[in-house]
């Protein structure tokens, strides 16, 4: 780990970063991807095999089933779609009158198998919850591949022709990141309100493309954000920088605080950048949570306050990041 002169996160707040009742429970199903994107904290990709075995995903199930306070179930991955388990979970939480949002590359939609992704969201009310980092073509091919930018309009075009955006309960959210920093001018993310609005009015206008909200998600120093920061030697500075955009205003709406990430061995964390760097959640007994202990105590709210790292500092930075972009 690089030396770096940041305040420890727990030390920046006034008090201790305590968890509130779980309401989401996010589900990482693997690393299995179509895309191996630049800035990915998971380092998914298509030599990637790791993923949901039959008996986590039977346990998550049962979880489903039985914490009705749970209104959210959102899946990630990798591509969530290429991992074991993905359709039926989307089939358990809906059944169960839960919300379920897929994190999509889009591209998958072309990948052979899944042509009927479209329908299938329409039909179980997935909330679509898109990566598109830019609208400009060069940008994102940059950052997640050749022909990917083109893929993912085609995607979006679909799913706008199966009532995505045009319909009430078919909703589909873009997500903006920034690209990846080459030099000691760091930025924050633009402004989500504006940001939209441009994103609305370009991909109308050129592609008849509408959707229903931007999220702007900053740059979390964590998987190949990490590596490439450390490669360029940035991971210090931009620490720093995120640092000094602290925005206290943000803490109270931290999505760590009332959601559990889950990885596809069954192992709990307060959230995905705390699973890819492998800080677990623990018990106020300091024992680390698993699907399974959850089951066993019959209860999620077994955590009283969230592991905390440098990197915590990038959703709470200017007006704080989240998986439902912007805190303030």
């Amino acid at each position: 780990m690089l030396k770096t002169t940041v305040t420890p996160f727990k030390n920046k707040l006034s008090y201790p970063l305590t968890k509130k009742g779980i309401t989401v429970l996010q589900i990482n199903l693997g690393k299995r991807c179509n895309l191996a994107c630049t800035h990915c904290h998971v380092e998914a990709g298509p030599k990637r095999t790791e993923e949901l075995s039959p008996e986590i995903c039977e346990q998550l199930i049962q979880v489903i089933h039985k914490f009705p306070e749970i209104k959210i179930v959102d899946l990630t991955g990798g591509a969530p779609e290429m991992n074991y388990g993905f359709k039926p979970l989307v089939e358990a939480a809906r059944a169960t009158g839960k919300q379920v949002i897929v994190r999509s590359n889009l591209t998958i939609i072309f990948e052979e198998g899944f042509g009927d992704l479209p329908e299938y969201f329409a039909k179980h009310q997935v909330r679509i919850v898109a990566s598109l980092p830019c609208y400009l073509a060069d940008n994102v091919d940059k950052m997640r591949g050749i022909g990917v930018f083109d893929d993912s309009i085609r995607a979006l075009q679909l799913l706008n022709k199966v009532g995505y955006s045009k319909e009430q309960n078919l909703i589909l959210d873009l997500v903006y990141n920034p690209p990846l920093p080459t030099s000691e001018k760091f930025s924050l993310t633009p402004e989500q309100t504006k940001l939209e609005r441009d994103y609305k009015v370009f991909l109308q206008e050129h592609f008849g493309i509408v959707f229903n909200n931007l999220f702007t998600i900053t740059n979390i120093p964590v998987g190949r954000t990490k590596m490439h920061l450390e490669r360029k030697k940035l991971y210090a500075p931009y620490l720093e920088f995120l640092e000094s955009h602290f925005n206290s205003t943000t803490v109270e709406n931290l999505m760590c605080r009332d959601e559990l990430s889950v990885d596809y061995m069954g192992n709990v964390y307060d959230c995905d950048f705390n699973q890819m760097m492998k800080l677990p959640a623990k018990t106020r007994n300091g024992e680390i949570l698993t699907v399974a202990k959850l089951l066993e105590a019959g209860s999620l709210n077994l955590i009283d306050e969230v592991q905390t790292a440098a990197y915590c500092y990038g959703c709470t930075a200017g007006c704080g990041s989240s998986c439902g972009g912007a805190l303030v």
